[in-house]
């Protein structure tokens, strides 16, 4: 399955190292283009950052991920005009989902008029965690890793929240309880 990631998905770091890892463990194949890395870099300059050296990275870990839009979504009616871009990235790759913060901006109807549908990170990582937790827990794992090594010492409930990400945090926490329920009620049946 294609996605095309928004830039909206790709800063805050977060969020774009769990949906990479997911791409990475073959849950999906991430799609974007130049202007949506360019909308990256732009939004990380504004807060004082600089985004070549991640977005290199990216580039480099999904060689195949980069389309070229060719138009497509000319006459959709948009909230704002500036995301027919990302529209046309998932036409020019055959991806069917959008994964956007920004869902006002994507309506429902004008793109499945095209057959595609957006997304919000959050409803697509817990999707996918709902029917692979694994990858998706090896993926929270690592980034948790990574910010904890860069000496960002948060608790997972503050990394979930930085990368509005509740209701995946809420599912994993909930299989979290009933592995421990399962685990303590087989302890209790061996003993007997």
């Amino acid at each position: 399955m294609k996605a095309v990631l928004d830039a909206c998905v790709l800063f805050p770091t977060v969020l774009r190292e769990i949906l990479a890892d997911v791409a990475g463990a073959g849950l999906f194949q991430p799609v974007w283009s130049q202007r949506i890395l360019d909308e990256w870099r732009i939004a990380a300059g504004r807060q004082g950052l600089s985004a070549g050296v991640e977005i290199a990275l990216l580039q480099d870990r999904f060689p195949k991920a980069s389309v070229s839009p060719s138009g497509g979504a000319e006459g959709l009616d948009l909230p704002d005009d500036a995301d027919r871009h990302v529209i046309e990235a998932a036409l020019a790759s055959g991806a069917k989902t959008i994964v956007t913060a920004n869902l006002r901006d994507f309506p429902r109807a004008p793109l499945a008029a095209l057959g595609l549908q957006a997304i919000h990170p959050d409803e697509f990582l817990r999707e996918f965690y709902l029917n692979h937790p694994d990858p998706v827990a090896d993926a929270v794992r690592a980034t948790e890793t990574r910010a904890r090594n860069a000496g960002g010492a948060m608790s997972r409930k503050e990394l979930m929240r930085r990368a509005r990400l509740p209701r995946l945090a809420k599912a994993m926490e909930r299989l979290a309880g009933s592995d421990v329920a399962m685990q303590h009620y087989g302890h209790k049946s061996a003993d007997r």
